[in-house]
């Protein structure tokens, strides 16, 4: 086992093109996700109708939240000591540390579910039509599975498994579409709670089969181990108190437009969040499942450590760049394509909110270098002062300019996020930026920042080949430095060399 644990760390771990490949790689599977799920969506509403789907999303959300407030953040703090372990190499103190993680998961899984099943009465007032106590009840075992998975999932993390990891996602969203479509087609809105059951198992399954063939499953010497868990679970608290800070922000924003406006404004702003923050940040994906782990073990080693988040920061801005350019360009297509056409009005508001995310790019790596040292008390103070941020620009942003007005407060509120992160890390932890990534944000922000200025211009035609022209530039960019900087571009034109030549 120990030299498989071996075989596992790459020499090149921190290298451009390990960064970049992984990047590639979960930002493609989130994309994957993201697109079989929008055929989801629209299959399942063919079958459900408005109100099944909305009865879709309430339970949803519910198992989610509860699920989020009991986990107690295993399935991202796990990852942190999983992965110093693992970068040690002592065999004997990973495997049981996996039993201590795999006795909280089942702890919080017990929990979870326990909660979800005291708490359903009280989880029916969120609805205004019918009794749903018993769905409530019925879907406690889904909170618990979710649990399970998560420390069965920040075990893989921890040991690298990147692979398998994008494979089981990848398995797992297919494997809902087929689900979905056959119970729903089959059974209409009765089979709402068993699907959500039966896809907890089916990501669980999927997960314990590979973690299991790692690790085996093994009940003897678990007395006690509960106890050797407190430090990860500490962490993971911050990290779930952070996550409920942000839950409530939203809350209070969403009320804040019910109230000031309406409820169109209040799903407009969903509908511009959704594009500019979740579907733009596919190339975030990778952070938690490769860039964490890593940079986790080197956490003591300060010029590695600086290394490494700046190569993160580089290789983020450096593929999301183009993205966020083209998609403030054809934000006019998108916006029709994934709603309808009553939609539109959102559309300036997005565009402006995407600029969020070239600040988001700088400011997520350096934040995880809290986590990857432990500081839980600092990573939940900022994550604090952020949400209060964001909920400040927002409401002036609302009050004085509409819609528009709350993308600009986002944009604006990551702006200051940098700012007060990069402060931050650079006092309490002697993090610099370097001058290549310093170089890339000087070139790219202003870029995204001139396409979008061309949005504003009258005519359209002008506005399309002006925001089209410097998105290429940014895509052209990109591409010259990662040539530069990886050996990439040379690999695959000996790939391609070698098969021409294997032909002749």
């Amino acid at each position: 086992m120990h030299t498989e644990f071996k075989k596992m760390v790459s020499k090149d771990e921190s290298s451009y093109g390990h960064v970049l490949k992984y990047v590639g790689i979960f930002g493609g599977v989130q994309g994957l996700s993201i697109l079989v799920g929008l055929v989801r969506n629209k299959v399942v509403a063919h079958f459900l109708g408005p109100d099944g789907m909305g009865l879709v999303s309430l339970f949803n959300s519910t198992i989610n939240f509860i699920s989020q407030s009991t986990n107690l953040g295993i399935s991202f703090s796990a990852v942190k000591h999983v992965s110093e372990l693992f970068d040690s190499g002592d065999e004997a103190r990973i495997q049981h540390f996996i039993k201590v993680v795999r006795a909280w998961s089942l702890l919080t899984a017990l929990i979870g579910m326990l909660v979800c099943i005291v708490a359903g009465p009280l989880m029916n007032h969120t609805f205004s039509w019918g009794d749903h106590t018993l769905h409530f009840i019925l879907l406690a075992p889904a909170v618990g599975l979710m649990a399970l998975t998560g420390g069965e999932t920040a075990i893989l993390k921890g040991c690298r498994r990147l692979k398998a990891l994008a494979l089981i996602q990848v398995v797992n969203v297919f494997v809902a579409l087929v689900l979905a479509v056959a119970v729903f087609s089959t059974f209409g809105q009765s089979g709402i709670v068993p699907v959500i059951v039966l896809m907890a198992f089916v990501m669980m399954l999927t997960t314990i089969w590979y973690s299991y063939k790692l690790f085996p499953l093994r009940l003897h010497g678990c007395q006690g181990v509960l106890g050797e868990g407190m430090g990860m679970v500490r962490l993971g608290g911050a990290f779930v108190l952070a996550g409920i800070l942000g839950s409530g922000a939203e809350i209070l924003i969403r009320s804040y437009l019910n109230k000031v406006g309406n409820l169109d404004a209040v799903g407009l702003y969903n509908a511009g969040l959704m594009i500019a923050v979740t579907y733009s940040g596919m190339v975030f994906s990778a952070m938690e499942t490769d860039y964490f782990p890593r940079l986790s073990a080197v956490g003591n080693d300060k010029k590695q450590m600086c290394d490494m988040v700046n190569r993160q920061i580089e290789v983020s801005l450096l593929i999301a760049s183009p993205l966020l350019a083209l998609l403030i360009v054809f934000m006019p297509v998108v916006i029709p394509l994934m709603f309808r056409q009553d939609f539109m009005p959102v559309i300036a508001m997005a565009q402006v909110a995407v600029l969020s995310m070239y600040f988001k790019a700088i400011s997520l790596p350096m934040a995880y270098l809290q986590l990857a040292k432990a500081n839980s008390i600092g990573y939940l103070v900022l994550e604090g002062v952020f949400d209060a941020m964001m909920v400040l620009f927002v409401i002036v942003g609302f009050r004085y300019w509409g819609l528009v007005g709350t993308g600009v407060a986002l944009s604006l509120a990551y702006l200051a996020n940098v700012v007060m992160v990069y402060a931050y890390v650079y006092v309490k932890y002697g993090y610099r930026l370097s001058l290549a990534v310093v170089q890339v944000m000087a070139i790219q922000v202003p870029l995204g920042i001139a396409v979008y200025f061309t949005t504003w211009l009258d005519k359209a035609w002008l506005a399309w080949g002006i925001g089209i022209l410097l998105a290429f530039v940014s895509m052209a960019v990109s591409v010259n430095i990662v040539h530069q900087k990886t050996g990439l571009w040379n690999a695959l034109k000996s790939r391609i060399s070698s098969k021409l030549h294997g032909h002749d």
